[in-house]
């Protein structure tokens, strides 16, 4: 049993701690119901359900949100075009985001699945300073795939 301080009061009957408990206008609440015996503590509880809500709203407040940004690629994408979609994906990256890169393969473009290759390559060299290769590009049906992760800043 543990007093509405903190202060320890000992073991005692389940009786004699709710009469402590109303006499000082609290709850009496199990916090730990699997010991042996029991450990019971005094409390107000809806003031300890305010602030554990309180915690647990601030510890959302500050964790961040990991976004997946796609960028779409085409097999028989030019260098100008390439350079554009680079810079779109370094400012995803820069922002902390993963970033989701894909080819779609039509007709007759499923029998080079090497080409898809190359550019995923060309496309990792240039964002390779803002991201890391999270999943390395894979052919998955019509589609090949690969995941990036922005790199950790350094400390």
């Amino acid at each position: 049993m543990i007093a509405a301080d903190g202060s320890q009061l000992g073991v005692m009957d389940t009786r004699e701690a709710q009469r402590l408990s109303i006499e000082q206008n609290l709850d009496l609440v199990k916090i730990a119901p699997q010991a042996t015996p029991p450990v019971c503590r005094i409390m107000d509880y809806g003031k300890y359900r305010f602030e554990q809500a309180k915690r647990e709203k601030e510890a959302k407040k500050n964790q961040k949100v990991i976004e997946i940004k796609e960028i779409r690629l085409s097999l028989n994408i030019d260098i100008g075009d390439l350079n554009t979609k680079v810079k779109q994906a370094t400012k995803f990256l820069q922002e902390g985001n993963k970033l989701k890169v894909s080819i779609r393969f039509r007709g007759r473009e499923m029998a080079h699945p090497e080409i898809g290759h190359e550019v995923m390559k060309k496309f990792t060299e240039a964002v390779a300073e803002h991201g890391v290769v999270e999943k390395p590009p894979k052919l998955e049906g019509r589609h090949m795939l690969m995941f990036i992760a922005a790199k950790q800043p350094a400390k």
